[in-house]
């Protein structure tokens, strides 16, 4: 039987994704145009997508992650914490440097459950 789940609006995954898209271009300092070209999309497509209005083919967002230096699994992962966040969760990257990690400790004080999972490099808190 399945626990019943309170019924609360979760952004779609494609706006997610999408402003993680963008967010990383514009920190590259790279216009739309760049990175369309690299990716071989039209402009128009690749700013419906980081505006979250187009659902990309994992085809097209391999493109693109490519065209930014973005791993697929780091644009995934991304998008992830920010739905578990977005759920009161916190997400430490173990992937990350030490230092940067370094906060967390802090944050998982009043934690009562841990799911680490190795081959993904997140851990979840609830």
């Amino acid at each position: 039987m399945t626990p019943h789940l309170e019924h609360r609006s979760e952004p779609l995954l494609r706006r997610l994704v999408g402003a993680v898209l963008r967010e990383r271009r514009e920190d590259q300092g790279r216009t739309l145009r760049d990175v369309a070209q690299d990716a071989r999309v039209s402009v128009a497509y690749l700013s419906e997508v980081e505006r979250g209005r187009k659902e990309a083919s994992s085809e097209v967002l391999a493109a693109v992650c490519r065209a930014l230096g973005l791993r697929l699994v780091d644009l995934v992962g991304t998008a992830h914490a920010q739905l578990a966040r977005a759920e009161g969760r916190v997400v430490v990257d173990l992937t990350a440097p030490a230092a940067a990690r370094a906060g967390a400790g802090r944050e998982l004080a009043g934690v009562t459950t841990l799911t680490a999972r190795a081959d993904d490099g997140f851990l979840l808190a609830a």
